[in-house]
């Protein structure tokens, strides 16, 4: 019987039990083995940072589409499938996701050339997209960062059209260590010598100041944001400056005065890098972006049609303390164009602080139904997050899911028009898009 790619994902779980173990010499090896595939890839744009990486891809991969090349892209987590990590590019079109037969090839070959040997499925999985990526031209590839920078695996590339670093938090402290300065270092790991940096706006100095050092020992030019490119919203328009000039763009699909921040990392990488990309691929990119389970409006699907007419459905995967203060930012925003009752639905994990990310929608959130994520050994129990939104301020109650909350929510308040917005977990967002039948493509 064939095997399928997610028989080959277990099986890749045996050879290194532990799942995140940064290094870089289990990968080297195995590339080596395969022939070296990660010195065989399109021109690089490596991305790394805490927040904002998924959408500051999405927008890079809207522009270059827009601009007719061919791009592949390698992003993390997934949401419901493997296989919405690696997209290969195509000529003139949108990527596509790899399909199921052509990444079993993949894992089939780089289980074969690994031989037993301990690796993580992270690593196994980065070699597998390598060796897609190679062997299928394109014109860039978009590579997003696992974990920290300097150890991760896609770090085995020694080459890069520009590295960008999108802003830092504390996150993964127990990997990357617990000061910011720690965290920093390891992210700005990906720096190459000589070639361009993009700093998006940074939420800590101390951060900036690593990153510039960095890059000064390798004469890496650097480009940050709010000194060399900055963008803003002006009369409905994203206006963006360098010292290249201006663009007047539309504002971007994607919601949140995070995401202008977003953009703009993005448009600065492009011109920085050297890619001679149109006014009218800027203008179209801004139009066609999409990035699922951030500020995503849920309008159809299963659990959308529990929502009546006049309500709202939104997801979101934030889950650390900056993502909750960027969410509750852009919900203020809508709040101010159409004022609706907020009600929260929250899964997380219990590696997450819990506490500081529901602290930010005290304010204005009028009630949080807390619900398990059963794919998740570490998740925290429903009761263990209503007992911490109560110490922020926040009423509280229980759930056992997604879809029981939302019927609960829509009885309490009948016809009330509600704001919803389910939050906490990317592991909850895919989750949710499954049971929703809406599945990123």
């Amino acid at each position: 019987m064939a095997l399928t790619s997610e028989t080959y994902m277990e099986r890749f779980l045996a050879l290194h039990p532990k799942l995140i173990d940064l290094s870089l010499g289990r990968i080297t090896t195995l590339l080596e083995r395969l022939g070296a595939p990660h010195r065989r890839l399109p021109p690089v744009l490596h991305v790394a940072g805490t927040n904002g990486k998924g959408s500051t891809v999405a927008f890079l991969r809207a522009i270059l589409e827009a601009a007719g090349l061919s791009v592949h892209v390698y992003t993390s987590p997934h949401l419901v499938r493997f296989h919405e990590r690696i997209r290969l590019g195509q000529k003139n079109a949108p990527g596509q996701l790899v399909d199921e037969a052509t990444l079993v090839d993949a894992f089939e070959r780089c289980e074969r050339a690994n031989d037993g040997a301990p690796i993580t499925v992270f690593e196994m999985t980065t070699a597998a997209a390598f060796l897609l990526f190679a062997e299928h031209p394109a014109d860039v590839l978009l590579l997003e960062v696992g974990l920290g920078g300097e150890f991760d695996a896609t770090n085995v590339i020694d080459i890069v059209k520009a590295s960008v670093i999108t802003p830092i938090s504390i996150d993964h402290a127990e990997y990357l260590g617990n000061t910011i300065e720690e965290i920093a270092s390891a992210k700005a790991g990906i720096i190459k010598a000589n070639s361009p940096v993009i700093v998006a706006r940074q939420n800590f100095p101390n951060a900036e100041t690593v990153i510039e050092r960095k890059a000064a020992r390798l004469g890496a030019p650097l480009f940050a944001a709010g000194q060399d490119f900055d963008a803003h919203h002006e009369d409905g328009r994203l206006i963006y400056r360098d010292e290249k000039g201006l663009l007047d763009l539309p504002m971007p699909r994607l919601i949140g005065a995070h995401q202008i921040n977003n953009a703009a990392t993005a448009i600065a990488t492009l011109r920085m890098a050297g890619f001679e990309i149109s006014h009218e691929a800027y203008e179209r990119g801004m139009r066609r972006v999409e990035w699922p389970a951030r500020m995503q409006p849920l309008s159809r699907g299963t659990l959308a049609d529990l929502v009546p007419q006049g309500s709202e459905l939104w997801l979101d995967g934030g889950h650390n303390p900056e993502g909750g203060d960027v969410i509750a930012h852009a919900f203020k925003a809508l709040q101010q164009i159409e004022a609706k009752p907020l009600h929260l639905i929250v899964g997380m994990l219990a590696t997450k602080d819990a506490q500081a990310f529901l602290g930010a929608f005290a304010a204005q959130a009028e009630s949080l139904t807390a619900i398990p994520i059963p794919s998740q050994k570490v998740a925290r129990t429903p009761d263990e997050i209503c007992a911490l939104a109560q110490t922020v301020g926040l009423q509280a109650t229980i759930a056992d899911d997604a879809a029981a909350a939302l019927r609960a929510l829509i009885k309490k308040h009948e016809g009330k028009n509600l704001r919803i917005l389910i939050t906490g977990s990317l592991y909850l967002a895919g989750e949710i898009l499954a049971a929703n039948g809406t599945p990123p493509h």
